[in-house]
């Protein structure tokens, strides 16, 4: 019993009940349970930036050939190209199937409420965003989290200390010492995990209500179903192909997917992600460059709930498509759902860029999702993580920068560290 008590997995699905009953019965605790839950993520976010540095200069500057850094980013980006662009077509297919929108009546649009994603989706520009990798400030990018310019900086740093050779050494062991100290940082923090699960499940239901579920349940679960076949069609597909267990993996990392769950927020499992991905046999240079640059190019679950978005709307404002319409939907979407990189509601902010890119409905029209958005974004954060994980561990077999023992022992064995 006390085993039990003790595992982390299970204080995680404890934590999300209570936050539920809270939610429900104690509607007033929503903002104290908010809080809650962004203490946690904010301690998990003041390590990403370190994190994901050190990993990336220690994986480069252990690397001979400076070559394998660039045929790694580029399998990766081809990789996150054609399965995000198969995860907005399954969205697509099942939106047009199951028409979650076919008998929805629309309120008012609350333009007060959506204001703020309408604007900052106009600032939201391709070539800005490619040139915005490259900071001004480190610093600054640090300070602020920027991902990209941190990974752009990183692979700089590594190359550079790659190339002092044995002179590098010192630095190199010093920097695989720092690494350590944060990653026992990240340790202590996940085991306040449930306590951010509770939060941010029990903000969740207090703010928005299961009563504003029920409107919107053909919608969400469409959704839900299409992350569902998209992992367990999809992916089990690529997990088959390059040898490997999704099943296995899933059981891998049913911690990071009940804290996802709770928080609903892929970034709070980030520097654990990463550390697991090591774990279980990627080489620490793919694992450095896939998931960072994943967590911003390789977004499947919100590219599943934006096809899908788009498409209900059409359906609840009646606005027919015909197929060369949707197909640019698809060409919007492959470019605008990289947007949401690093982006606060980014999920309504790249929608409302979409409708404003494809001009088919006032931009307004989007409030109709503001009351259940919350709760579909546990499916594309879920979905996004996982998708993350595999991407990894197929670059890692396609450089054989994989270690079959360390994953068999890794998927033998799931028994928590405490």
């Amino acid at each position: 019993m006390k085993l039990i008590l003790s595992n982390l997995t299970f204080q995680v699905l404890v934590s999300i009940a209570l936050g539920i009953v809270t939610g429900v019965f104690f509607p007033g605790f929503a903002p104290h349970a908010k809080l809650i839950s962004q203490s946690f993520i904010n301690m998990i976010s003041m390590l990403i930036a370190p994190i994901i540095f050190l990993t990336i200069v220690l994986g480069i500057a252990h690397m001979g050939d400076m070559k394998k850094v660039g045929r790694v980013g580029g399998k990766a980006l081809l990789y996150f190209e054609i399965v995000t662009t198969v995860a907005i077509l399954i969205g697509m297919a099942v939106a047009n199937l199951l028409r979650p929108g076919a008998g929805v009546t629309a309120t008012d649009a609350d333009a007060e409420k959506i204001r703020t994603y309408t604007d900052q989706a106009g600032s939201i520009n391709w070539v800005e965003f490619f040139v915005h990798i490259i900071p001004h400030n480190i610093a600054e990018s640090f300070a602020k989290g920027e991902i990209l310019q941190i990974l752009f900086f990183a692979i700089l740093f590594g190359y550079g200390l790659n190339k002092m050779g044995e002179t590098g050494a010192s630095l190199t062991t010093g920097i695989e010492k720092l690494s350590k100290v944060f990653f026992n940082i990240m340790k202590v923090i996940m085991r306040l995990a449930p306590v951010g699960a509770f939060g941010g499940m029990a903000y969740s239901i207090g703010t928005y209500g299961l009563n504003t579920l029920l409107p919107m349940a053909k919608l969400m679960g469409a959704v839900y179903l299409t992350c569902f076949l998209f992992i367990f069609v999809i992916l089990n597909m690529i997990c088959r192909y390059y040898g490997f267990s999704l099943w296995k993996y899933l059981r891998y990392i049913r911690q990071e997917i009940l804290i996802v769950l709770g928080t609903s927020s892929s970034e709070s499992v980030l520097p654990s992600m990463m550390q697991k991905m090591e774990a279980i046999g990627c080489k620490k240079s793919v694992v450095g460059l896939v998931i960072p640059t994943g967590y911003s190019f390789n977004l499947d679950g919100t590219a599943i709930y934006l096809s899908m978005a788009v498409i209900f709307l059409c359906q609840v404002f009646q606005v027919n498509l015909s197929l060369a319409q949707q197909l640019s939907v698809l060409a919007v979407l492959m470019v605008t759902s990289k947007g949401a990189a690093g982006v606060t509601g980014s999920g309504f902010i790249v929608l409302a860029s979409t409708l404003t890119a494809l001009k088919i409905m006032p931009v307004e029209h989007i409030a109709i999702l503001l009351g259940v958005d919350r709760f579909m974004s546990e499916a594309r954060a879920i979905t996004n993580m996982i998708g993350n994980g595999i991407a990894t561990i197929v670059i890692a077999k396609s450089e054989s920068e994989f270690d079959e023992q360390k994953y068999l022992l890794a998927v033998g064995d799931t028994t928590e560290e405490r």
